[in-house]
């Protein structure tokens, strides 16, 4: 389990978290969810171990890791723009991060991984030769390789659009199921939340306004910011949808 206590964030005079307070079940995929600048990239950032905490604590099975380097949380994080090698291929890229441990890069484990991210096709292109979701997955899959206690995910699908997009979300539904990896996803778009995570952390300037399933969410928004949050976002991409396919039937 990954527990939150009372954990706050300041920056000089601003404080950017206040009193989080969090419990989470291993195994279990959580969205962090809300609008730009409230605060769910630093929260991410503490959990990793890349900002410190400034108040609280942060315990994972039990015993303190916020105080524990980033490197020895055995945490690690998929980022938004992939941070992928231009100079490997594909396969290159996914084993990288095992060239300097005693692990086995031939394992089933590893085949499986590869197949589950549908990437075999792939594994000899270069990085400029990869679609963005190909891109993506491997950036999900060189990540995985290290075996991170929790995966974390800042904004993993903001650059893929239509059914690129859909497929990812599948795939990584699939992966943290079938591993019983602990997964954390930083969105800010409702629908993503609500259509992958088991838990929803929804976050109003610094503070949690809810923290509930999907289903509780919509049914029992906690407040007046949760409810205006969903159903607006929810609307404005409806309404893109309908504009972009009107612009098509009209072309």
């Amino acid at each position: 389990m990954l527990e939150l206590k009372n954990v706050s964030k300041k920056f000089d005079d601003n404080e950017v978290l206040k009193n989080i307070n969090l419990d989470i079940e291993n195994g279990e995929i959580i969205a962090l969810l809300g609008p730009s600048g409230c605060g769910k990239t630093t929260l991410l950032n503490m959990i990793l171990g890349l900002t410190e905490v400034t108040e609280g604590e942060i315990y994972y099975n039990g015993k303190p890791v916020h105080n524990v380097p980033m490197k020895k949380r055995g945490f690690n994080i998929v980022f938004q723009d992939y941070c992928l090698f231009p100079h490997l291929n594909a396969r290159e890229n996914i084993l990288y991060g095992l060239k300097n441990t005693q692990k086995n890069t031939d394992t089933k484990e590893i085949t499986d991984l590869i197949e589950l991210l549908d990437l075999r096709p792939h594994l000899d292109k270069k990085i400029h030769e990869l679609s963005g979701g190909q891109k993506q997955r491997v950036s999900i899959a060189r990540t995985i390789v290290m075996e991170p206690k929790v995966l974390l995910m800042d904004e993993p699908l903001s650059a893929l659009d239509g059914m690129i997009k859909e497929r990812i979300k599948d795939m990584i539904i699939k992966v943290a199921k079938s591993l019983s990896l602990t997964t954390i996803i930083v969105t800010h778009d409702p629908e993503e939340a609500l259509t992958m995570a088991d838990k929803i952390v929804v976050i109003e300037e610094g503070r949690i306004a809810q923290y509930d399933s999907p289903d509780m969410i919509i049914k029992q928004p906690a407040n007046h910011f949760v409810k205006k949050f969903i159903l607006n976002q929810l609307e404005i991409k409806r309404h893109n949808i309908y504009a972009l396919f009107g612009e098509q039937h009209g072309a």
